[in-house]
């Protein structure tokens, strides 16, 4: 097979982002329409990546958080989203870039993207350090202050196996 010089992955990924990008866009304007909210993965390591050293401290390689009930100040630029968000109580303002995010999950329609982090190749190298808390998905959800009885669905489970 020829090789592509073109380098239709990474347009496609690209692409892909806008998706989230434009959805984000629209939330920041008016809103969660109807049941729709989000589960979002992302590398906390990641270049642009900004969030408190107590959230790094607990979520060191992957975060998800949930964009539902609680959030403010969710501002989109054309790089990333910045989102104030509460955990344990405690205000905190993320910034994500788009090229950080591993996944986009809305439950409410059963839509999910996944994406290969920029830079995620040599990350994925150093990954296996026998943590199990880190797992195959990393396992780390951040949780938004959630409504009680509510439950916090991985997004392991919407993704295909290999």
């Amino acid at each position: 097979m020829a090789e592509d010089l073109i380098r239709y992955d990474i347009l496609a990924q690209e692409a892909l982002r806008g998706v989230v990008r434009k959805v984000l866009s629209e939330v920041a304007k008016t809103g969660l329409p109807g049941d729709h909210h989000f589960f979002i993965s992302f590398m906390t390591r990641a270049p642009g990546v900004r969030i408190s050293e107590k959230l790094l401290g607990q979520y060191d390689k992957e975060m998800t958080i949930v964009i539902q009930n609680q959030y403010w100040d969710l501002k989109v630029t054309e790089t990333g989203f910045e989102i104030g968000l509460s955990f344990d109580g405690q205000p905190e303002l993320l910034v994500v870039p788009f090229s950080s995010i591993k996944g986009f999950f809305d439950p409410s329609v059963q839509f999910g993207l996944q994406f290969d982090p920029v830079g995620a190749k040599a990350d994925d190298e150093d990954e296996d350090d026998g943590d199990d808390r880190e797992g195959a998905a990393n396992g780390d959800t951040a949780t938004a202050d959630e409504k009680p009885g509510e439950k916090v669905v991985s997004l392991d489970a919407f993704r295909k196996k290999p």
